[in-house]
Formats: structure tokens, C-alpha cells, sequence
């Protein structure tokens, strides 16, 4: 039942909409919880690198409770991240076992930088016009692509920035499988290395079925393709070529298509090899792009 504080929340959500106008709708990360990120400075387009939404998913937990961080005042780090994975459950954002369990095992802190808050339903800028998205869109992506994510498989992330969803993958595949990220910002590969060793996803990196290499990511990664599950990071204009062609009949691709409007699309490939693709929301990532323009804000 919708309460006044909820009411008066929703009033101000409505009237934030309007002054920054309705494309920025979608974008309810970031307008439930603006301090996260200066957005006096940074454009919409580059708000967030690996994703923004669903559209209304945070809405409740953000508006008509208290924050993610406010319920994690005490404890350790692995209590705080765990504490805001059970959050995820109660407002239905998380039904997988599976997904649960990742989300408990890989620790978000790990790979945000130091001194923001890192269990709070927000991206968070992590530097070079990228940002890592905020839980709920983590768990959303996980929990499209669990099937495809079974021990033994592989996975590509492309667009891994901090390699908190890469590390999720190659916990989710095993050692026998195989996780890879490709993030064309070289600092940021060598970051995202460095939190996965601190993770609980280290021996995996240590034992070569995961991996995080600097490259065009619109071009995959073929040298351990097919992939069973390929998330993408970025919005493309259209789905690239390549990446529909690295991934394997009966597996599964998620990623943002779209310019100013977005959807976040799920692809599956048939295994007769023909392709059908869905939507899934309404989101707002910066654009699969080069590198230069990236770091130019284009």
C-alpha cells in the first residue's frame, strides 16, 4: 500500500522528471539518488557506462524505504554485501537462488573506488566517462542470462569496466568453464585485474578461466568463442555483427539497443542458428563506442 511518505517521494520523482525532461526518465538510478553522481558535470550519455535500469524497478526501494547504505550502518563489508543482496530479495528484484548466491560470494565494494558507497541502488562513476551500474541492474543481467551461465560454460562481457560482472560470470561457470572481459580503456583493465584478485573470484583469474583483455569490444572477443552468454556494457546503435556471430546456437546475448531511446534486448540464437530478440526494458547507457570518443564524452 502506497503510504504519504511514498506520496510525497513519487510527487518529487514526477516533478524531477519534468525539469530535466522526459528522457532522463528511464534513468531512475540516477534520479533516485543524484549525489551519486555529479550530474551538474557529466552528460545524461555518460552517467553510466554498464547501465541504467530497469525504468521503475528502483523507484520503491529507494523512495519508499531508506537507503541500501542506511541499512548497512554496521557490520563487515561481506555483511553489508550480503544484507544488500536480501534487500534485492524483498523488493522482488532477485529470484534466483543462483543469483543470490553470486551476489554474496563476489563483494561489490571490491569494485567500486574507495570512498564511495557501494551497497547504495546507484552507478557509480568509476572514471573515464564510465561507471559501474548499480545492484539492481547487475542482478537483472545475471538472472536473464543464469541459464546460459552453467558450470563449464563461456561467457563474454563486453565493456567490463571494474570486472564485477566478469568475476560474477567466471563464479558462476566454474574453473572448468571460461569468463571473459574486454574493456577498451586500458587503466581500467588493469583496475579491474586488480580487484578481481582481491575477490573471491582471484583463483579463477590465477587459474586462466578468467581473463580481462583491453580491446574493441563491438568486435567480441573470438579467440575463445562460441559463448553461451554475452552481456554487453554500452548501448549499440544495432546489435554488432560480430557478436552475433560469436555467440553459440542455443545461447543467449544481452544488450542496450539504441540511441536516445534505449531497450535493453535479449538475443537469442536458435539452434538452427536463426536469431530472435526481445525486449526487456526501457535503460539509458552511454554508447558502445571507440575509445577516443569515450573519453571524449561523445
Amino acid at each position: 500500500m502506497e503510504g504519504p511518505v511514498c506520496q510525497v517521494a513519487w510527487g518529487c520523482y514526477v516533478l524531477l522528471v519534468i525539469s530535466i525532461g522526459a528522457h532522463c526518465a528511464m534513468s531512475s538510478d540516477n534520479l533516485a539518488c543524484p549525489s551519486t553522481s555529479d550530474l551538474r558535470t557529466q552528460p545524461v550519455a555518460a552517467l553510466d557506462k554498464e547501465g541504467i535500469g530497469p525504468a521503475m524497478m528502483s523507484i520503491p526501494m529507494i523512495a519508499c524505504s531508506t537507503s541500501l547504505s542506511e541499512h548497512h550502518s554496521g557490520g563487515s563489508g561481506t555483511n553489508k554485501n550480503k544484507q544488500m543482496v536480501e534487500q534485492l530479495q524483498r523488493y522482488g528484484v532477485i529470484s534466483s537462488k543462483k543469483v543470490v548466491e553470486v551476489m554474496e560470494t563476489i563483494d561489490r565494494a571490491l569494485f567500486v573506488p574507495d570512498g564511495t558507497p557501494a551497497y547504495v541502488d546507484s552507478p557509480m562513476a568509476i572514471g573515464y566517462n564510465a561507471t559501474i551500474s548499480a545492484p539492481h541492474m547487475h542482478a537483472t543481467c545475471l538472472q536473464l542470462l543464469e541459464e546460459n551461465l552453467q558450470p563449464g560454460m563461456h561467457a563474454l562481457d563486453v565493456g567490463s569496466g571494474t570486472g564485477y560482472l566478469t568475476a560474477c560470470f567466471a563464479t558462476m561457470v566454474g574453473p572448468q568453464g571460461r569468463a571473459i572481459g574486454v574493456e577498451h580503456i586500458p587503466e581500467l583493465v588493469a583496475a579491474s585485474i586488480k580487484n578481481i584478485e582481491k575477490s573471491a573470484a582471484a583463483s579463477l583469474l590465477k587459474g586462466g578461466s578468467l581473463s580481462v583483455h583491453a580491446g574493441d569490444g563491438r568486435e567480441g572477443w573470438p579467440e575463445h568463442a562460441p559463448y553461451d552468454a554475452i552481456h554487453v556494457g554500452a548501448a549499440a546503435p544495432e546489435i554488432p555483427q560480430p557478436l552475433i556471430d560469436q555467440l553459440k546456437p542455443g545461447g543467449r546475448m544481452v544488450i542496450p539497443v539504441g540511441k536516445i531511446f534505449q531497450d535493453l534486448q535479449v538475443v537469442d540464437k536458435n539452434l538452427d542458428g536463426s536469431v530472435s530478440i526481445r525486449n526487456e526494458t526501457a535503460v539509458r547507457y552511454v554508447p558502445l563506442t571507440s575509445r577516443d570518443a569515450q573519453l571524449k564524452g561523445y
